[in-house]
């Protein structure tokens, strides 16, 4: 069997070591005679991997006693509804940093249900940096303060967590949780859909903080109540239980791994690796500004556009794929997260120095 270097940007690549436990336990969990696919979500064998993943997940992340573990459905897209609904609590409007594609669904969605105040912009910059948080003009009475703490399109990250002051701080942490360690205590709540850092599609962890919880829009369906949620241990209705099952397995092996101080060691190095080697060469250009590049979405083009083909069919063919950027930004993205391991950036680079050398 031959597995490629998968740099997509989502569903992405799993550890190897997940998937092969996962296969090994496909038609029988842990002497079950089933499948964790054909469990009830109520019975002890699924509630047992639930907790499980739920304190695996609070270790590795340190999630204080004050903030509760949800597992959710419907990704980063539909909390752009569900965040709004469950945390305005009466307020009127929210404050938004627009860093990019993901910020600007956010903020399209929240309207919908609130007055929206756009803080700061990168869109002046083409979204390759950071606003400077001197200049966000922030509201006091705002409901909450959203950011997207990585753009997995634009390949923009904040590298600092910012001070908003009393207004709760909310992220979209979807392409970067688990990465490096976060202090969960200045946030009054993140969100993550699982298809990048966490597992497969379907599961989306919310964590929030517990006196956040009530208040909601009146027509918020009652399963995408957080406190509904909460209060029914993420079982008010079938939750993603496969995913939640993988989730669990992905957090033992970042455990094994050495945990989140390992993992940011690990992704700052891969992320050097291929920044150091765009800064030495005008083949290619690196948009992104130097102090907000992600370290886990990679976005580069080339000099010359016409060559764009022609590299991806040579990634391709030396066991790289998925290495197209978006459609919306063009170029080229190496999505480079947890999963990813070292050899997989350094055949990257020395695929592109190679390319660079016949086509220069």
């Amino acid at each position: 069997m031959t597995r490629v270097f998968n740099f997509s940007a989502g569903p992405a690549a799993l550890p190897e070591p997940v998937l092969r436990q996962a296969a090994d336990e496909m038609l029988d969990w842990h002497g079950s005679g089933m499948s964790v696919m054909e469990m009830s979500h109520r019975g002890k064998e699924f509630i047992a991997i639930a907790e499980h993943a739920e304190a695996a997940l609070r270790r590795l992340l340190a999630v204080p006693a004050s903030h509760k573990v949800l597992f959710m459905q419907g990704g980063a897209i539909a909390e752009n509804a569900i965040v709004p609904m469950n945390l305005l609590r009466g307020k009127a409007g929210i404050d938004f940093i627009d860093t990019g594609e993901w910020s600007r669904k956010s903020i399209k969605e929240a309207k919908k249900y609130a007055r929206v105040n756009v803080a700061a912009s990168a869109a002046d910059s083409g979204y390759t940096t950071i606003p400077p948080r001197a200049s966000w003009k922030l509201d006091p009475e705002a409901a909450y303060v959203h950011i997207c703490s990585n753009e997995t399109i634009g390949g923009v990250q904040y590298h600092f967590t910012p001070e908003v002051g009393t207004v709760p701080l909310v992220a979209d942490m979807s392409s970067d949780i688990l990465s490096r360690p976060v202090d969960l205590a200045k946030y009054g709540l993140v969100y993550a859909g699982a298809q990048k850092n966490i597992g497969p599609a379907g599961l989306t962890i919310v964590i929030v903080r517990e006196d956040l919880l009530g208040q909601p829009h009146p027509a918020l369906p009652s399963a995408f109540d957080y406190k509904t949620v909460a209060d029914n241990d993420s079982m008010y209705n079938t939750p993603p239980t496969y995913a939640i099952y993988i989730a669990g397995l992905v957090f033992d092996w970042l455990e094994r791994q050495g945990g989140l101080a390992a993992m940011e060691k690990l992704n700052r190095d891969k992320a050097a690796l291929l920044y150091d080697y765009l800064e030495t060469t005008h083949f290619y250009k690196a948009p992104v500004a130097r102090d907000c590049r992600s370290w886990m979405n990679v976005p580069f083009k080339l000099a010359d556009e016409a060559l764009d083909a022609a590299f991806l069919k040579g990634a391709e063919a030396a066991g790289m794929v998925q290495l197209k950027g978006h459609r919306s930004v063009g170029g080229m993205r190496a999505s480079i997260y947890n999963a990813m391991p070292a050899e997989g950036v350094r055949a990257l680079v020395a695929y592109m120095k190679d390319f660079e050398a016949r086509n220069g």
